[in-house]
Formats: C-alpha cells, sequence, structure tokens
C-alpha cells in the first residue's frame, strides 16, 4: 500500500558499495516516465548516471549538501526544457518524488538533493555546474539530483501519531 512506502521512505544518505541491477535502474526510469505533469506536456528528462567519476563531480555541485552523493551508486539528474512550460519546477519535482517513492518500493534507499535556485560557487550555480558536467543543453534547467543504492543506515519508519494532524481542514479552513 503506498502509505506503508510513504511511512517507510526517509532520506538516505548512506549508501552500501553494492550495485544497483539494471532491472531496477529501468523500473524507476519508467516510472519517472509516467509521472503526470501539467497539460500533459512532460518537459522533464532524466540523466541516470552509474559512472562513479561523473558522480563524484556530481557530489561537488553544492557545497555543503551534495558530498553524500559520492557514496551513491546512482544519480538521477531531473531536467526540465524551462521553454516548454511555465510550471516545469511542479511537474519535475512530482517526477523526483515519483522516482524516489519506486526507489524505496524497490528496496533502495534515496535522498533529494536540491539544486534550482543554489550555488556551486559564489559566482556559478549548482544548475549550471551540473549542466557543464552532463552536457545538458542551454533550455533546460536542473531541478535536482536524487541519490539512490541500496541503504547503508536504518531509520525509523514515521509513525501515524506523528502526524501532525492538526495541519488537515476539511470544507474550509
Amino acid at each position: 500500500m503506498l502509505l506503508d512506502i510513504l511511512k517507510s521512505r526517509r532520506s538516505i544518505r548512506k549508501f552500501q558499495n553494492k550495485e544497483i541491477e539494471q532491472e531496477k535502474i529501468d523500473t524507476i526510469l519508467k516510472s519517472a516516465l509516467l509521472a503526470p505533469s501539467s497539460r500533459s506536456i512532460r518537459p522533464w528528462e532524466f540523466i541516470a548516471v552509474t559512472n562513479k567519476e561523473i558522480i563524484n563531480q556530481l557530489s561537488q555541485s553544492r557545497d555543503p549538501g551534495s558530498g553524500f552523493l559520492a557514496g551513491a551508486p546512482l544519480a538521477v539528474a531531473v531536467i526540465a526544457d524551462h521553454t516548454l512550460s511555465d510550471v516545469w519546477i511542479e511537474d519535475g519535482s512530482i517526477a523526483a518524488t515519483i522516482i524516489q517513492l519506486t526507489a524505496q518500493d524497490l528496496g533502495l534507499g534515496s535522498c533529494w538533493i536540491q539544486v534550482r535556485e543554489r550555488f556551486h560557487k559564489e559566482q556559478e550555480t549548482a544548475g549550471d555546474y551540473i549542466r557543464e558536467v552532463l552536457g545538458i543543453p542551454g533550455q533546460y534547467r536542473v531541478e535536482c539530483l536524487i541519490a539512490i543504492g541500496y541503504p547503508a543506515e536504518e531509520k525509523k519508519p514515521y509513525e501515524e501519531d506523528m502526524l501532525k494532524l492538526e495541519k488537515l481542514h476539511y470544507d474550509r479552513f
């Protein structure tokens, strides 16, 4: 059940030194392609990176905040053509969430690394740095990177009694 996946999904930043099976990577990427998008424009594209050298470069995209990516066997860059849709950010965010939920369902851990509106260095955005590392064309923007791998840390699932039910409203605020 999806609620159980949501309860157990936690941000994992430590990964086992174990490759992810290609079948699982393909499932994650196909799931991303099924993400809903405004007017079905689907402005997003995804770059799956398993090359350790490239992952190490990507792990330097933000300081601090992205260093743990170096230990992940898979990084997925969620990018979108901003000229196709004014809601590319929302569309990319939905797809990134589906990537994380699919990874969780496959027994993998993941963690979102925010890229948009973040900096690599004082004069260079994290997105520009990643675009250069991955050879991404100019009309594309980078929403985030998702680190994925077999977890090397355990985190307790969320419990329903921890939910802030006071944030739920019916009919009116």
